[in-house]
C-alpha cells in the first residue's frame, strides 16, 4: 500500500490552514536533538527543515535540521514509500519546513556530516509545510563558509536567512545565554533591574556622536549611555542596579568592532570604601558569565568552532588587575613610543593583550586609573595623582569591552569638570541637581553585548554576533 503525502503550498492562508487539518491532532513533535539510540524503533514526528537533498535510485536522502542539529533522513521504495514518494521528497526544495513521520533506526556505522551519528530517521510519511523557492538570495552553503571565503555584505543583507544556520543559531543562542547569566548573577547578588529613556534632552556623555531626532516642536538624542539615570537611581538610594537595552552611537567607525545600535549591559553601584568594590563586583560578575558559558552553552560553543576555529578563551580567578603605568611599561618594553597620559591605540590595545596573555595566561584582564584627560567629564579624578582617574577598562582577547570609573558625586566638582569639558550646564542640569541631595560614592560601567560574544567566542567581525547590525553603512534589513 502506497504511502499519502501531501504538499502544502501555502498560497493562502485557507488552504494552509486545511492542509494542516489534514495532519492528525494527536501528534507530538520530537526534537531533533532528542533522536537519540534510546529512541530506536520509534515511530516519531518532527518538524524541520530540508538542509540537503540527494536521490540514488529508488531512495532519496535527506538532511533534516532543526537549530543547529541535524539527522539523516532516508525514503526509500518499500511496503510504505511509492515511487512517487520518492520523487516528491527528492523535488522538495532546500529550506523547505516539513513535518515527518518515521522510524528512528540505529545506523551500524557514524554519520558524520551530521549532529545525531549514531540514528537516522526512516520516513514514512512526508508533508511540506512551508516551501522555499527554488532560487534564494544566498545559499546556505555560502553563509556557512569560513569568513574568509565568503562575502559578508550579502550574508548580513538577506539577514534572516543567514541566521537559520547552525552557526547563527549557537552564536545567538549563547548570546541569549550572557543576557541571562547577567541577570542572574545580579539579581543573586542584591541588584534591581532598572529601565531607562532612550530619548533624552542632551548628550548623555557631552559629546557629538549622539543621533538627533524630531521631538515635537523641538529635538531630542538617542540616548548613547544610560549612564546619568542609572547614577540618579543611585541617589535615590537604590544602591545597586543594573539594566540591559539599547545604546545609539553615531559615530562613523566602520571597524571589526562598533555599532551604531547595539546592547548595552550596564552596572551601577554605591561602595563603602573604596571603587575597587565595584571594580571586584563587575570582574567577578563577567567571571560567572563565562564560568556558565562553559557549563551550559558547550553545544553551541563546539558548533561555533567547527565553522570558525578559535582558542578556548581563558580567565584567571581572582581578575588580573593591571594599573595604566603597568600596560604602557610592557608596551614600551615590546617597542611601542606612547606618552604617559596618551589613550590606548586599537593596535595597542590588541599588542597589550598578546603580552598579558604570553605573561599571564589569560584572556580576560582589568587595566585601571587610566588618565584623566582621556575620561569623560563625570570620571573621579585619583586624589593621589590629578593627573590620573579611577577608572577602569576590562579587556577580552585584547580588546576592550567594558569602560567604567567612579563617579563624581559632588555637584561643584562635577560642575566644574563639565565646564572644563564645553558642556551646555543648562542640558545637564537634572543631572547636577540630583547630586545635592547628597549621593554616596559610586562607580559602574557599560559592557557591549555583542563585543562579549564575539570576543569570548573567537570569532572577528562584532556583525556575527548581531541579528541585524546596524553601522554606517546599513540600515536594513
Amino acid at each position: 500500500m502506497s504511502l499519502f503525502h501531501y504538499s502544502i503550498k501555502c498560497q493562502s492562508d485557507a488552504l494552509y490552514a486545511h492542509s494542516l487539518s489534514l495532519l492528525p491532532l494527536d501528534r507530538v513533535l520530537v526534537r531533533v536533538k532528542d533522536l537519540t539510540v534510546q529512541k530506536a524503533d520509534e515511530t516519531v514526528w518532527v518538524r524541520a527543515r530540508v538542509h540537503t537533498s540527494r536521490a540514488k535510485g529508488k531512495q532519496c536522502f535527506l538532511v533534516l535540521r532543526q537549530q543547529q542539529f541535524n539527522v539523516q533522513a532516508l525514503v526509500a521504495v518499500g511496503e510504505r514509500a511509492s515511487k512517487q514518494m520518492v520523487k516528491f521528497a527528492a523535488n522538495i526544495t532546500k529550506e523547505s519546513i516539513v513535518d515527518v513521520e518515521g522510524v528512528v533506526r540505529k545506523v551500524d556505522q557514524k554519520i558524520e556530516s551530521c549532529t545525531q551519528q549514531d540514528v537516522e530517521l526512516h520516513i514514512e510519511r512526508i508533508y511540506v509545510i512551508s516551501a522555499a523557492e527554488p532560487r534564494l538570495p544566498l545559499q546556505l552553503e555560502d553563509a556557512v563558509r569560513p569568513e574568509t571565503e565568503g562575502d559578508e555584505g550579502s550574508a548580513l543583507t538577506v539577514g534572516p536567512f543567514c541566521t537559520q544556520t547552525s552557526t547563527s543559531q549557537a552564536v545567538f543562542g549563547l548570546q541569549s545565554g550572557v543576557c541571562q547569566l547577567f541577570r542572574e548573577t545580579l539579581t543573586q547578588k542584591g541588584f534591581v533591574e532598572i529601565q531607562t529613556p532612550k530619548i533624552i534632552s542632551a548628550a548623555s556623555e557631552g559629546g557629538a556622536n549622539v543621533f538627533t531626532v524630531s521631538y515635537f516642536k523641538t529635538s531630542a538624542y538617542l540616548a548613547q549611555s544610560p549612564q546619568l539615570y542609572k547614577q540618579m537611581c543611585i541617589c535615590a538610594d537604590f544602591e545597586k542596579v543594573f539594566c540591559i537595552g539599547p545604546v545609539f552611537r553615531a559615530e562613523d567607525s566602520n571597524t571589526h568592532r562598533h555599532l551604531t545600535e547595539f546592547v548595552g549591559l550596564d552596572i551601577e553601584m554605591a561602595f563603602n570604601y573604596h571603587y575597587h568594590e565595584v571594580v571586584d563586583e563587575i570582574a567577578d560578575t563577567l567571571v560567572q558569565i563565562f564560568k556558565g558559558l562553559q557549563e551550559r552553552f558547550q553545544t553551541e560553543i563546539q558548533t561555533v568552532c567547527k565553522q570558525f576555529p578559535s582558542e578556548p578563551f581563558k580567565f584567571l580567578e581572582p581578575t588580573l588587575r593591571l594599573e595604566y603605568t603597568e600596560g604602557v611599561a610592557m608596551l614600551r618594553e615590546a617597542g611601542v613610543e606612547m606618552g604617559d597620559e596618551e589613550d590606548l591605540s586599537t593596535p595597542n590595545e590588541k599588542l597589550l593583550g598578546r603580552l598579558v596573555k604570553e605573561k599571564y595566561d589569560t584572556d580576560f584582564y582589568i587595566l585601571d586609573k587610566y588618565p584623566l584627560a582621556v575620561r569623560p567629564f563625570y570620571t573621579m579624578p585619583d586624589p593621589q595623582d590629578p593627573k590620573y582617574s579611577n577608572s577602569y577598562d576590562m579587556f577580552m582577547r585584547g580588546e576592550e569591552i567594558l569602560s567604567g570609573a567612579q563617579r563624581v558625586h559632588d555637584p561643584q566638582l562635577l560642575t566644574e569638570r563639565a565646564t572644563h569639558h564645553a558642556i551646555d550646564l543648562e542640558k545637564i542640569k537634572a543631572y547636577i541637581d540630583s547630586f545635592r541631595f547628597g549621593a554616596p560614592p559610586h562607580a559602574g560601567g557599560g559592557i557591549g553585548l555583542e563585543r562579549v560574544t564575539m570576543l569570548y567566542l573567537g570569532l572577528h567581525n562584532v556583525r556575527q554576533t548581531s541579528m541585524f547590525p546596524r553601522d554606517p553603512k546599513r540600515l536594513t534589513p
